[in-house]
């Protein structure tokens, strides 16, 4: 449900990891080295980046101290006040928004994973409960440093945070807008007003924005052809896939592959 890890001076992992966890590293000393899908960020002493459930990542090298927090979408999103929570701001967003964030007040960032992490070992009495709230005080550091850093507030709602995950989790299937409006119990109508809101896109466009970014990550760290990602995304016909993700991305699945491992 909730795990703290630790790294100093030090290679990371052998190859890139999917975990359905949220992740959140923070280098309290020295750098590290990070993959995020396919993108390498590079955490200097002080920052922070969230990765989302999902997300491949690999943590290639720590030159001084890490620490990793990884928690389920169970653990933590206990209501919809959660929800907005854990994605205010673009954190941990299903849209690959991964930034790296400079932290206000380190010192208080790395006491609050001390405790923790003591909590977890420990497991006191409503320990769970605690290192909620534990949670929820980086997750507000966190907003008020990207605020005092200058950044503007994102703030979605839950339905459409919920609409999102209900997408991720039924990419095989490749459901319309209707079934996720009937799933989550409202309007396609409110879905697209939703997806308007905060994306300036209509519904069905952030499912294919969504599609498209698994796509990609099963392109890049899955040993599948593309005929089998098709299918896995909900295509019964690789070659409308094909056309599909060309159409979003200027670039053929194999091109794609090939630009990035390049």
């Amino acid at each position: 449900m909730i795990e703290v890890k630790k790294y100093a001076n030090q290679t990371g992992h052998p190859e890139p990891r999917r975990v359905i966890k949220y992740t959140l590293f923070w280098c309290s000393k020295g750098t590290a080295e990070i993959l995020i899908d396919e993108n390498i960020f590079f955490l200097k002493s002080g920052q922070t980046v969230t990765i989302t459930s999902g997300q491949f990542h690999q943590l290639i090298s720590v030159e001084g101290e890490l620490t990793a927090l990884e928690f389920t979408l169970d653990f933590f999103c206990k209501s919809d006040s959660d929800i907005e929570l854990i994605f205010h701001n673009g954190l941990f967003c299903h849209f690959g928004m991964n930034e790296m964030i400079t932290v206000q007040h380190p010192d208080f960032f790395t006491d609050i994973l001390n405790l923790i992490e003591k909590e977890i070992q420990e497991k006191p009495y409503q320990y769970l409960i605690s290192t909620h709230s534990l949670v929820e005080l980086l997750l507000v550091e966190i907003n008020r440093s990207k605020i005092a850093n200058g950044d503007e507030i994102w703030k979605p709602d839950a339905l459409f945070l919920k609409f999102l995950e209900s997408v991720r989790n039924h990419f095989s299937d490749n459901h319309p807008v209707a079934y996720h409006a009937d799933a989550l119990a409202t309007t396609e109508a409110k879905l697209n007003e939703v997806s308007k809101l905060h994306t300036n896109k209509t519904a069905q466009n952030v499912i294919y924005s969504l599609t498209i970014s698994e796509a990609k990550r099963l392109l890049l760290y899955e040993k599948l052809s593309v005929k089998e990602i098709a299918y896995q995304l909900g295509f019964n016909d690789p070659f409308y896939f094909s056309n599909f993700f060309k159409k979003h991305t200027s670039l053929s699945p194999k091109d794609y592959q090939k630009s990035v491992k390049n």
